[in-house]
């Protein structure tokens, strides 16, 4: 009976001491780790966050990249830290991906974490190269289908989002065509202008100057609604694929333990920088949307993209060791 008054007590004298930490955190550097190479989009977003955080908080954010295990040395890192809001993270789509394509996870994605928000919303372009007879999605099926397995895709990697793009693209229509893995979006454009594969799923940002010079040809958009760049560019649901969505996106999370106090706080101050006039143009012109959901609503984003990518990793059999 002792321990479960001691315990009692100590659970709601711990509530006070959590409040008041949120009050006044933060009081030190903050680190936003990031687990991938300097220079790609995550890194790009997540330095606009931390400086937009280090003028509004008077405290510096300081960005921190432990590239490695696609993700996962970098998420591991967070996973294990203290849970005070000193130590943070910051990934992409693949973070929903890797639970279901990874033989084995260093952490549990939806327990050793707290989303605290959703930073943006982006999309990819279905491009081809020029040679390649097609200008729809309805043309690109028609003739997968007359040539099952004999045109190919590239991406950025095996279990990448834009590879998932295309088995997910596979799986909704039946055609059949073949995956061309690159080590990272770079060769894998390069690959797509040279001829390497018939058809690729880039960022919007990396492909529009090769549409623009008759490089490649762009086919549709992946996300929800049209690209404000490419308006005469359809989406592939609207192509004949209804309910395909494929968005790219980047996270904002916190080790589980983190008071939510401390994580509805960081997403305030990520929507009011985020906001700004100055970086959200910033934002829209690299191809990202900011979006800057609550923490609710972005775990419930989170679930909802893992179970989708985990059926599409199921029945294309994808693991990685």
């Amino acid at each position: 009976m002792n321990r479960l008054v001691a315990g009692v007590v100590g659970a709601l004298t711990a509530l006070p001491s959590a409040t008041a930490c949120a009050q006044t955190w933060p009081t030190k550097p903050v680190r936003i780790v990031v687990p991938f190479a300097p220079g790609g989009g995550v890194d790009t977003v997540s330095r606009f966050l931390a400086q937009k955080l280090t003028e509004q908080l008077a405290t510096s954010f300081i960005v921190e990249n432990r590239a490695g295990g696609g993700g996962l040395l970098g998420a591991e890192l967070v996973a294990k830290a203290s849970p005070d809001g000193y130590t943070l993270l910051t990934s992409a789509p693949e973070f929903s991906i890797n639970p279901s394509v990874k033989a084995k996870m260093p952490f549990d994605v939806q327990k050793d974490f707290v989303f605290v928000s959703q930073l943006t919303s982006g999309q990819f372009l279905l491009a081809c190269h020029p040679s390649v007879p097609v200008k729809s999605v309805r043309e690109l099926i028609a003739l997968a289908k007359a040539k099952p397995g004999r045109l190919n895709y590239g991406s950025s990697g095996t279990g990448s989002i834009n590879h998932l793009a295309g088995e997910l693209l596979q799986s909704m229509t039946g055609i059949r065509w073949g995956h061309v893995p690159f080590k990272g979006s770079g060769p894998s454009l390069i690959g797509l202008m040279g001829g390497e594969v018939d058809f690729s799923f880039g960022s919007t940002t990396s492909l529009i100057d090769q549409v623009r010079a008759g490089r490649v040809r762009a086919v549709a958009v992946t996300g929800p609604a049209r690209y404000g760049e490419l308006p005469e560019v359809p989406t592939i649901a609207e192509s004949g694929v209804p309910g395909y969505n494929v968005t790219g996106w980047y996270g904002l999370y916190a080790p589980a333990g983190t008071p939510m106090e401390v994580a509805r706080k960081l997403q305030t101050e990520a929507a009011r920088g985020f906001n700004a006039p100055d970086l959200r143009d910033k934002l829209i012109k690299a191809g990202n949307e900011p979006v800057v959901s609550t923490p609710e609503v972005f775990e419930a984003f989170m679930r909802a993209e893992i179970a989708k990518w985990g059926r599409v990793v199921k029945e294309a059999k994808l693991t990685l060791e």
